[in-house]
């Protein structure tokens, strides 16, 4: 280690120990709380915050122009796909209706009556007892006729179609939202306020952006696992730091980078059966993106960073301090994994590295990790096995 590193370190820790004033005296060896290297396989995560949203969002707006009369739902609720959610005032449709029926009905007639006409006078322009023209004309009167039939067929379906818009439905099952209009408002088509939303909530969709490097890290891992993308489990973790029960994993991933933002946009499913999730709400997304193998993880507490450098305080067989320059790499949790510096077995102070200095002999207790809080209690505070 470095000269310069340690006379650092041993100014900070002379500071600190001044100004505690229940440092132990200069006859009496510190006591710290240590504790031992360990070296295991870990999984590498990465998070993204991601916004959850229904798979499908369907946004219900009227279809014709009347006033509304009746809201047949429940906000909030689950609907089924054609469960009825507003009505409109019927009564100009259905009047519509009987008269394109009237229309048709005319037409109808009236093209029954160019057929048998036109009946009559083909074997009489065989004969040549009519003349062509006559022919002539009754051919065009017959298809006229028909054409006008059509005509009229097709504006009842209309009248009929729109009869049939006046019952507003769901298109989807889902949940359904707040209704923003109210009995007796006058819709249109034209109107930019939709009448509702009916999300699908099972499974939903979560969003997040991942950056370039995270992104050729996923791929590179799943390359190496040799599976696909959408076999990767994400975990969820919600706003109040509980974990979602059931896992996802990637079904969308954007075609390019946001040029804007240097990001990729990706979409994953969630199966929520109960509904728990809702569009708008925010979670931490989590995957693992690699396997460490064999690493070295000490607290986080136990690192100190002093001018862009790490520095830790080993003790030693004869409880003599050894500070350490190491190189750190990706934060576990509330752990640091450790790629250089340490060994199997170090024993790194944990609680009351501003006690000690380089060469200076310790009484190490072994560190115990926080207790974590029942609900409504205070958590534990860290304590060493032995101190009163």
């Amino acid at each position: 280690m470095k000269p310069s590193s340690i006379a650092l370190f041993v100014v900070i820790g002379a500071l600190l120990t001044s100004c505690d004033k229940g440092a132990p005296s200069a006859s009496t060896s510190p006591i710290v709380d240590v504790v031992t290297v360990t070296q295991k396989d870990v999984p590498i995560h990465a998070e993204w915050i991601g916004s959850v949203d229904g798979i499908v969002n369907a946004v219900i707006r009227p279809q014709v122009t009347g006033y509304l009369v009746k809201q047949s739902y429940k906000e909030g609720d689950l609907v089924k796909k054609g469960q009825p959610l507003f009505e409109i005032d019927s009564r100009t449709f259905e009047a519509a209706v009987d008269e394109a029926k009237g229309v048709r009905a005319q037409q109808a007639a009236r093209y029954e009556t160019t057929r048998a006409n036109l009946a009559r006078i083909k074997p009489l322009a065989s004969v040549n007892a009519v003349s062509q023209k006559d022919l002539d004309d009754a051919i065009g009167a017959d298809l006229s006729a028909k054409a006008s039939l059509e005509a009229a067929e097709a504006s009842l379906r209309t009248a009929i179609l729109n009869l049939g818009f006046t019952k507003i439905t769901s298109p989807v099952n889902g949940i359904a939202g707040i209704a923003k209009a109210q009995i007796g408002d006058l819709l249109s088509p034209s109107m930019t306020t939709e009448l509702t939303t009916v999300s699908t909530l099972d499974p939903v969709k979560v969003y997040f952006n991942i950056s370039e490097r995270e992104y050729l890290r996923f791929i590179r891992h799943v390359a190496n696992a040799g599976t696909s993308r959408d076999r990767v489990p994400l975990e969820l973790f919600l706003v109040d730091g509980s974990l979602f029960p059931h896992t996802g994993h990637v079904t969308v991933l954007n075609r390019q980078v946001d040029v804007s933002t240097g990001t990729f946009k990706v979409a994953a499913l969630f199966p929520n059966p109960r509904s728990e999730l809702r569009p708008g709400q925010y979670g931490r997304i989590r995957a693992t993106m690699a396997i460490e193998k064999g690493a070295l993880l000490v607290p986080q507490r136990a690192v100190t960073e002093v001018q862009g450098r790490y520095l830790v305080a080993v003790v030693g067989t004869d409880n003599k301090i050894d500070i350490r320059p190491v190189t750190v790499g990706e934060r576990i949790g509330t752990d640091w994994l450790i790629s250089k510096g340490l060994q199997p077995g170090d024993k790194v102070v944990a609680e009351g590295t501003q006690k000690v200095r380089q060469g200076s002999v310790v009484d190490p207790k072994p560190f115990t990790i926080a207790t974590p809080a029942k609900p409504g209690e205070a958590p534990t505070a860290p304590k060493a096995e032995g101190k009163g």
